[in-house]
């Protein structure tokens, strides 16, 4: 049985989707927008802090079913520009540690709100 996340150190879905489903022991995350809960804007329009504060949602999500980065085994990056891949990934090694999840980053032709950068994962307990 599949069990929606839901928390309000993320910020809310903006459309008919959970912010994460628990479906077993894997855990699956909305793409994360770099939306600050608090604000409803973004922190700034640098990909570094935008970058920051999607993790951030993705971390809140993941620890409403008791899972922190180090259970995510996969991730998607979705980045408005190729060029922001080395700042991106940057800020990304900051939250991960070896052995690294399993990663795609591409290019998109544009991303809700304007965001520079989406990030979905999936964990696993």
């Amino acid at each position: 049985m599949n069990q929606s996340l839901s928390t309000a150190n993320a910020p809310a879905a903006i459309g008919p989707y959970s912010q994460g489903i628990q479906s077993g022991s894997t855990v699956y995350v909305s793409g994360q927008l770099p939306v600050d809960p608090k604000t409803g804007a973004f922190p700034s329009e640098d990909i570094r802090e935008q970058t920051r504060q999607s993790l951030m949602n993705v971390k809140s999500i993941l620890a409403e079913a008791g899972l922190d980065m180090g259970n995510v085994v996969m991730a998607n990056v979705y980045l408005s520009d190729i060029a922001d891949f080395a700042p991106m990934n940057e800020v990304y090694a900051e939250f991960f540690a070896e052995p690294y999840p399993a990663r795609a980053a591409f290019q998109v032709a544009a991303l809700p709100k304007g965001a520079r950068v989406e990030i979905a994962v999936i964990a696993s307990k």
